[in-house]
């Protein structure tokens, strides 16, 4: 086994795939939000009119959207996005319905952002900041990161709010989902 086996061009070793309740909404999301290049020639409708497969160039990564079949259960997704700007691609999402869940906080060497968007879908939204620039990170005397015990209010808050979130997630009964 290679540590990076050969995929199809454009295509990487992991490429998520969202499943929803109106997958075109959602890809329309995705570019506006993210700057996601949509793929037309991979969009296939399935004999009842739902998207079967879409997928969408997002930088360097592939992202896969189709419309959730009646009878299949609400799965949201989680997707963590690495982005130039954290709080211009907060402000698009919020302006297309999105709740923001965890302000931008300096954490491991990044500044974190989250939001869920009205399918239901969360998103971890990243910025990598470089060394020396003022984002929080707890590493232990030995090198290893270690969260327990750190106590720092930053990492309560992005703890808390994922907790908080995660314990609230529901089939959205308002937005885009349209009833199955």
């Amino acid at each position: 086994m290679t540590a990076t086996p050969d995929a199809p061009a454009g295509a990487n070793t992991v490429n998520p795939f969202i499943i929803t309740g109106d997958a075109a909404t959602v890809i329309g999301f995705i570019a506006d939000v993210f700057g996601a290049e949509d793929v037309p020639e991979a969009r296939t409708l399935d004999t009842d009119g739902l998207i079967l497969h879409s997928e969408l160039r997002l930088g360097d990564s592939l992202l896969m959207v189709a419309d959730r079949k009646p009878g299949w259960p609400f799965t949201p997704a989680f997707t963590r996005v690495y982005v130039d700007d954290v709080e211009a691609t907060l402000a698009r999402a919020q302006a297309r319905g999105a709740r923001i869940v965890t302000r931008p906080t300096g954490f491991f060497g990044e500044t974190l952002a989250r939001f869920q968007d009205p399918s239901g879908n969360l998103w971890w939204v990243c910025r990598h900041d470089p060394p020396g620039e003022d984002s929080w990170s707890a590493e232990s005397g030995d090198g290893a990161e270690d969260w327990s015990g750190s106590g720092t209010p930053e990492l309560e808050y992005v703890h808390r709010t994922l907790v908080d979130t995660m314990s609230s997630l529901r089939e959205p009964t308002t937005g885009w989902p349209r009833p199955l």
